[in-house]
């Protein structure tokens, strides 16, 4: 590839007074890559509609959050959040859409999907993106089996609950770290294992990718993972998708440590990973 294509707008970005950066760290991420010299192609993500998100989602819920008369997952009701989810969820669906075209990954620089249910925002999670881009490309007819590889910090209950709800378990598969690794005792078994996780998706279409900053020894709703080995987390995720010809699009997902810089440096991590492995036309 000569150049890992990113699907961003300020549009996207929303200031939403509450404990969790997501709303407003798209922008953050995407000029810090800028900083970096790695080739990016940002490109303008296309809005999901109503119909879209009620694909995963009760209907009547997704119009009370978007009209505002609802929490939106960040504890308030603020037009400024309504008005980017949208843009949130069409990122993901866009990067999806140009992995399949292109065969190789695309990024969606977002996060704050994975705790909304199918009636339900919670955990800075407003509407399940992850579910949503699966939905949409599944009722399209692009793919016929999505993985998605969850290597936030925490249990991605929301993407479960919905699968469950809606009976997609049949082609629709989640594996979420944040169920079982925790300590920094698993960190070399949880390594070794990435390739395995990664191969458990060999008949997937797509592999959505959360590539949680979270998971990091500083963060204060995470700890078990340097800065090292989230970089390597990273890098193992990616040549092994690529070896396998599997398209893969990832997200932010959480990073909370309270020095955003650090936050922002395990992102530019998992760019420098991504470039690394798909970048320069390796193996085209």
């Amino acid at each position: 590839m000569q150049s890992i294509p990113v699907f961003y707008s300020p549009k996207l970005v929303a200031i939403n007074y509450s404990a969790s950066p997501s709303a407003g760290k798209p922008e953050l991420a995407v000029k810090s890559w800028q900083a970096l010299g790695i080739p990016i192609d940002i490109r303008a993500p296309t809005p999901v509609t109503v119909d879209e998100l009620s694909l995963a989602h009760d209907r009547a819920f997704v119009e009370k959050v978007l009209a505002c008369r609802t929490n939106n997952g960040f504890g308030n009701k603020l037009p400024s959040v309504a008005d980017s989810l949208p843009y949130t969820c069409g990122a993901l669906v866009s990067a999806v859409r140009e992995a399949l075209r292109n065969g190789q990954v695309a990024v969606a620089p977002v996060s704050g999907f994975h705790h909304a249910s199918y009636k339900q925002a919670s955990g800075f999670c407003t509407f399940n993106g992850l579910v949503v881009a699966a939905q949409v490309l599944k009722q399209e007819g692009l793919v016929k089996k999505v993985g998605i590889l969850d290597f936030d910090e925490h249990y991605g209950d929301g993407t479960a609950s919905i699968i469950s709800t809606l009976n997609l378990g049949d082609w629709l598969s989640q594996f979420s770290a944040g169920k079982g690794y925790r300590e920094t005792s698993q960190a070399k078994e949880f390594l070794q294992r990435i390739p395995e996780l990664v191969a458990s998706f060999f008949d997937c279409d797509l592999i959505l990718y959360q590539a949680g900053a979270d998971p990091h020894v500083a963060d204060p709703l995470g700890g078990w993972l340097t800065t090292s080995q989230l970089a390597e987390r990273d890098r193992l995720v990616f040549k092994t998708a690529k070896a396998l010809g599997i398209p893969i699009a990832w997200d932010l997902a959480g990073g909370y440590q309270y020095d955003f810089r650090a936050v922002l440096d395990i992102h530019d991590n998992t760019l420098r990973a991504c470039w690394d492995v798909y970048g320069n036309n390796k193996g085209e």
